[in-house]
């Protein structure tokens, strides 16, 4: 149950904090007073889309804020446990809107997603404004209706799983017929890339390595001068060098302090004439080969082609290797994978029509008691020789089923029952609306059920059949209700009034909580105006003073 609503620079909101209790609230006001923006409120929270026009100019963003009651057998709670989110009497719904657009979302101060919150506001509030009318005419919401009403949705679910399952093997079934048809050419393709590669005998790394190698083939020349250079360079240091090493071991013989210096130049001379020995081996590896240069040259060429054909890399080129095989594989296992799949098609065909005749017979028992408990309803709100049925035909397996449903309907005795599109009035969508939102009610776990503007098109023995309707639906939920007549609001536990004022130089949204003598005044205003007369107050108060009777 909703207790606690708060608002902060939403349109022409600055800030607002209303609190809720239980049985039936309402809210009224003259036309742009900002209804429409708590209610647009409430849709933010539920996840509904924003855009940065929602911020109130001058500020930097808005923050819509809930508190709910959770009812110990609300599904609510093991949702949000199982999304990681602490959750035991009450729950704190939090939205912040940015002047860019951007939204945030918490959940008891943990951030959460959209989709989260959305999923979760099904279980917390049932909402049924004058745009829901549309939904009246549409045939595939009248399904959603059925179904919901019969909790049906794990089976549509069940069949939906399955329609993919088998739409997903036909597709794969055309598939492979046409790869049947080009199969012979293809098989020949990929043999020829694939012994195109394999003759190639590629080894990873192998093209760093022949460049390496060509490099040092075409220095050959010069790197054989530069080392004999070298090596005759250092034969000469080396030579100096051990007569300055024999020297200095003579006069380490005859003075100690000579032995330092003597054993620093040996180790100096030893490691030249090391290095001198280096210099002549790397010689002998130095490479003069022509031939073997052609033959590099030759394999870096190949390797070039391969990679313009079969991918930049040698790592590539063995990756496609590996798929062309197992598609070849496959194509040579064709006809039994052929059979395979047509039998997983024909087999989840079969399964997918025993589905949806289940689904079907579970539609027609939902939609019949669907339609005889809002006939009833009807027949409670002004509409007693209205009859309404809910008429449900065969078509081709869906993922929805494999029914057709339509609503139908007759306002008066004696005139032929047609699809409600062409027959319904806007007053009677209006009813018809309620009573479906009130037989949907008992069904569900919601607790809070909201009405916007739901009264349009009706008044007298009508708009008081509706406000009863209402009133009865308070009994046992939470209801917000936001209208325009006074035979509604005048069965109110709680009254709030909207209004606009000027402050600093701004339009602002107020609110204010109507207790005794004040509602009497608002009720008779929402009647004459402000130029209500005795007879309009005297009538006001007996609404009124009705409520307790």
């Amino acid at each position: 149950m909703l207790r606690e609503l708060h608002i902060e620079n939403l349109a022409i909101i600055k800030e607002l904090t209303l609190d809720f209790s239980h049985g039936l609230t309402v809210l009224t006001g003259e036309t742009g007073a900002g209804k429409s923006i708590i209610l647009q409120a409430i849709h933010l929270l539920s996840g509904g889309k924003a855009t940065a026009k929602l911020v109130r100019s001058g500020t930097k963003q808005a923050v819509v804020e809930a508190l709910f009651e959770i009812s110990p057998q609300s599904p609510v709670r093991k949702l949000s446990q199982d999304n990681g989110i602490e959750c035991d009497d009450t729950l704190i719904l939090k939205r912040i809107l940015s002047e860019s657009g951007r939204s945030r979302f918490y959940l008891n101060g943990s951030m959460t997603t959209a989709k989260f919150v959305g999923s979760l506001s099904e279980f917390l509030l049932s909402v049924a404004s004058q745009h829901d009318h549309q939904q009246l005419l549409d045939p595939q919401a009248h399904l959603d209706f059925v179904d919901t009403a019969g909790d049906l949705f794990t089976q549509r679910h069940a069949v939906t799983a399955l329609h993919e399952k088998w739409t997903a093997a036909r597709q794969q079934l055309l598939t492979l017929q046409g790869n049947e048809r080009d199969k012979e050419q293809r098989k020949d393709f990929l043999h020829y890339q694939i012994n195109e590669i394999e003759e190639a005998a590629l080894v990873s790394g192998e093209e760093e390595s022949l460049l390496e190698e060509k490099n040092r083939l075409r220095s050959s020349t010069e790197l054989s001068k530069l080392a004999a250079d070298a090596y005759d360079r250092l034969y000469t240091i080396t030579d100096s060098l051990a007569a300055v090493r024999k020297k200095l071991e003579q006069a380490a013989l005859l003075d100690p302090q000579a032995v330092a210096i003597s054993e620093g130049v040996a180790e100096q001379s030893y490691l030249l004439e090391e290095q001198r020995t280096e210099i002549r081996d790397y010689m002998a590896t130095i490479p003069h080969d022509p031939a073997r240069l052609d033959e590099v040259a030759e394999r870096i060429d190949t390797l070039a082609h391969l990679k313009r054909k079969y991918g930049g890399s040698i790592a590539e080129i063995l990756h496609f290797l590996e798929e062309a095989r197992a598609e070849l594989t496959t194509l040579e296992s064709l006809d039994q994978e052929i059979a395979a799949t047509r039998l997983l098609a024909e087999s989840s065909l079969q399964e997918l029509h025993t589905l949806c005749q289940e689904l079907s017979h579970a539609r027609q028992q939902a939609a019949q008691q669907l339609g005889v408990a809002i006939s009833n309803e009807l027949h409670s709100l002004c509409l007693e020789n209205s009859r309404f049925e809910i008429e449900v035909t065969p078509k081709e397996p869906s993922r929805t089923g494999m029914d057709h449903l339509e609503f139908l309907f007759s306002a008066n005795f004696g005139e032929e029952i047609k699809p409600l599109k062409q027959v319904a009035s806007g007053g009677e969508l209006s009813r018809l609306l309620l009573g479906l939102k009130c037989v949907l009610a008992k069904n569900d776990q919601v607790e809070t059920v909201i009405f916007d503007e739901v009264d349009s098109g009706i008044s007298g023995q009508a708009a008081e059949s509706v406000g009863a309707k209402i009133r009865e639906l308070a009994g046992h939920h939470q209801v917000l209700c936001i209208t325009h007549l006074a035979h509604i609001a005048s069965l109110a536990d709680c009254h709030f009034q909207v209004s606009k004022a000027i402050e600093d130089g701004r339009t602002m949204t107020t609110i204010r909580s109507l207790q005794g003598p004040a509602i009497v005044e608002a009720l008779a205003a929402m009647l004459d105006g402000t130029s209500a007369t005795a007879s309009t107050l005297a009538y006001v108060q007996q609404l009124v003073e009705r409520k307790t009777k």
